[in-house]
């Protein structure tokens, strides 16, 4: 997956300390779950993708900073799987400070057509997750990716007479007589 960071809108400078007139900011990118070798901490695959800092853009940053963040089928099967992205300002002192955070949800991704761009905005949060200062703007591009299907063989033309799930029917209203593909 490719991941266009393009900007952030209205931030606001909270009080980080006395050496605190101007942002800097900079975001880190991040996949929840991680991937299955950084679970277990041993693997260096493990990523956090970080754009540069925006010495001139204040309260309001533009990066265009593009990453490719390997993502496999698990990460979409997963429906809680999401892009964590954090936002920081670096001090002189005392090194970086988060002003906010966002995550961009696994079903807001999609399976958009090969090669096309989806792009997405998001409110930033403070960091107990209440409603921040600002917004996000990013832009999300599927290469060379196919979508497995859950069930292998649903659209095989060999498997026209297996089960396949019919939305709007509530199963419970089914007869006890009729065979019924759990």
């Amino acid at each position: 997956m490719e991941i266009t960071i393009i900007s952030a809108e209205g931030l606001k400078n909270k009080s980080l300390g006395p050496f605190a007139n101007r942002l800097r900011p900079f975001i880190t990118i991040t996949t929840y779950p991680p991937p299955p070798p950084c679970n277990n901490g041993t693997d260096k695959s493990c990523h956090v993708y970080a754009t540069r800092i925006d010495d001139a853009g204040g309260l309001n940053p533009t990066w265009g900073d593009k990453f490719h963040v390997p993502v496999d089928t698990a990460f979409f099967a997963n429906r809680y799987s999401c892009l964590y992205l954090q936002l920081y300002t670096k001090r002189l002192i005392l090194g970086p400070a988060q002003l906010g955070w966002c995550q961009i949800p696994v079903t807001d991704i999609g399976f958009p057509p090969d090669g096309s761009v989806r792009h997405l905005s998001y409110r930033v949060r403070a960091r107990d997750g209440s409603r921040g200062f600002g917004v996000v703007n990013v832009a999300v591009k599927l290469t060379g990716f196919q979508p497995a299907i859950t069930r292998p063989g649903l659209l095989d033309s060999d498997s026209r007479d297996t089960c396949q799930t019919v939305i709007g029917i509530p199963v419970t209203l089914f007869s006890n007589s009729m065979s019924i593909c759990k």
